[in-house]
């Protein structure tokens, strides 16, 4: 089958020249055009489904610039940029830095308005009259799996800038004459595509599996839930959202981990973690609380087993290797970089006393030299002494830990990504009914994660956002993209500045209420040369 090029809506400003001559030998054979390849049996639209899965990963897994992961954890109240930065994060705790020519924001925008033309084709080829070749059962899972692409797509886009040009089909030629539609059109289209995929969508245990029996990655329905009810959080419908959040949690197929399973339960650690450990985070593998799991696969084993080389263990994990004494090991979660460095308000100030999420074994605190050839120092506790403790041996979670031995050097990681889980629809629960002043109700949905995390109840008069918020940083620090949560509830600036404004080796400066918002990158705005692009307000 052929393969289908799409290019983002930027690359369609380009001017296309033309020419003619009587040498037949000079006539060219375009093998790409803005007119994609039309779909037309049941194979054809399937390899383009498994093509959205490869984009998404695409998303999470850029090397040319290795500090992507930490652009949306610095300069929030959780994490702050350390000596060992790469780069595209700086202007996002320095954000004097964070303008029109941010290469991070054009990132963004470049990854979701491709995925929007990618599903964009495969629905408008479904919903084609003249498709016979497929039944009418299966055009809706088609229809379906495409549009929970498109409404995740448009749904990061509102969040990230606001206002964005709605294209609901395929581009088949130039367009210079884009315009931002309004929050409530783009809501409105995520919000029927999000309704259809409940719908249509299989239920988790009924995806598609491979020859082994074991479940892919695939879209289901409790996936479309979870993305509904934070978009109607983000168009201020709590009721709505609340109603989404408990259909997940009713529905009988999801259940909190609190207890010890799977790889390496037989050594110490302790059921949350449980649930990060490399070979634990599928629903195939034993993880009950998995919604969406973006899989990756071992490329040693697996041809195209990953898509780049992901740097999240490296952005997170600590340096300790570069303290001599150390050695890289599977016990210490392979080899870090320590690109950033959790806040002090999560290190110090975030847990309760016997919050298993603040136990060793979840964020390292304390380590002790490994290098057998140093007897003198094998065993001891490693001190802290400055720089060390700022990214070398700084506490850190272990989430993204993973050693693999065919890369002792750790440059890729072949780790999954637990996407949703049903400890964020419990939060998601608990904003929604904190949103209709249901203070009582939303202390019972966050009881039951203080509950199976060890800490102590809390009671109706303590439900707020903010407290909400607080413990999504101690249940999903280092999952949760902690800055489009921020810029969803509005809350960045303030959060930041209380919470995270103290000593750090890269303190945040400059964040004001512009940064609500990311700019439109200029590229965009120069492009769209027949209609008017407006810019985010107060950026250059």
């Amino acid at each position: 089958m052929k393969k289908i090029f799409i290019t983002t809506f930027s690359l369609a400003a380009f001017i296309l020249f033309s020419g003619s001559c009587s040498k037949s030998f000079l006539n060219e054979k375009p093998y790409s055009s803005y007119t994609p390849v039309t779909l037309n049996d049941s194979l054809g639209f399937e390899a383009s489904l498994v093509g959205i899965y490869n984009h998404i990963s695409t998303i999470f897994s850029w090397s040319d610039q290795q500090g992507w992961p930490s652009v949306w954890q610095v300069g929030t109240d959780v994490a702050n940029a350390t000596a060992n930065q790469q780069g595209i994060e700086i202007p996002y705790y320095n954000y004097a830095q964070l303008t029109s020519t941010d290469g991070a924001a054009a990132r963004i925008w470049n990854r979701y308005y491709i995925l929007a033309n990618l599903t964009n084709t495969i629905i408008d080829g479904v919903e084609s009259p003249t498709l016979t070749s497929i039944s009418d059962a299966g055009k809706k899972a088609i229809d379906a799996e495409a549009k929970f692409f498109r409404a995740y797509a448009y749904n990061n886009l509102a969040t990230l800038f606001g206002k964005v040009p709605l294209v609901l089909h395929p581009l088949t030629g130039p367009k210079t004459d884009f315009t931002r539609a309004s929050l409530d059109e783009v809501n409105n289209a995520i919000i029927s595509d999000l309704t259809f995929a409940i719908t249509n969508l299989p239920d988790i245990d009924a995806v598609k599996s491979n020859s082994k029996g074991k479940m892919y990655g695939r879209a289901n329905k409790y996936m479309a839930m979870q993305l509904l009810a934070e978009v109607y959080l983000r168009a201020g419908k709590g009721a709505l959202a609340e109603e989404q959040a408990t259909n997940i949690i009713k529905s009988g197929r999801f259940s909190l981990i609190n207890k010890r399973y799977g790889a390496k339960s037989n050594l110490p650690g302790d059921y949350y973690s449980d649930m990060f450990q490399y070979g634990n985070q599928r629903r195939s593998q034993g993880n009950t609380e998995a919604i969406w799991v973006l899989e990756q696969e071992n490329p040693a084993t697996v041809v195209g087993g990953i898509t780049d080389n992901p740097q999240q263990r490296r952005v997170w994990g600590a340096a300790y290797y570069n303290i001599s004494g150390m050695v890289i090991c599977d016990s210490l979660g392979g080899r870090g970089i320590g690109r950033l460095r959790l806040s002090n308000w999560v290190l110090y100030h975030l847990y309760d006393h016997g919050d298993i999420r603040n136990s060793e074994y979840n964020i390292r605190r304390q380590y002790y030299y490994n290098d057998p050839t140093k007897p003198t120092l094998f065993g001891k506790p490693v001190p802290f002494t400055d720089p060390d403790s700022l990214y070398k041996i700084c506490p850190s979670t272990t989430k993204w830990g993973q050693f693999d031995p065919n890369d002792t050097f750790g440059y890729a990681m072949i780790k999954d990504f637990m996407l949703m889980r049903l400890g964020e629809t419990y939060l998601l629960l608990a904003e929604a009914l904190v949103a209709q002043g249901k203070t009582q109700e939303a202390a019972d949905a966050i009881n039951v994660l203080r509950t199976r995390a060890q800490a102590p109840d809390v009671k109706a008069g303590q439900m707020t956002l903010d407290f909400i918020l607080d413990e999504r940083a101690r249940e999903l620090i280092g999952e949760e993209n902690r800055r489009a949560t921020l810029m969803r509830t509005g809350t960045l600036v303030d959060r930041a500045i209380k919470l995270n404004s103290g000593d750090a080796q890269k303190p945040i400066t400059g964040l004001t209420a512009t940064n609500l918002l990311l700019p439109i990158p200029l590229s965009e705005i120069q492009l769209n040369k027949d209609a008017v692009l407006d810019q985010n307000p107060n950026y250059k």
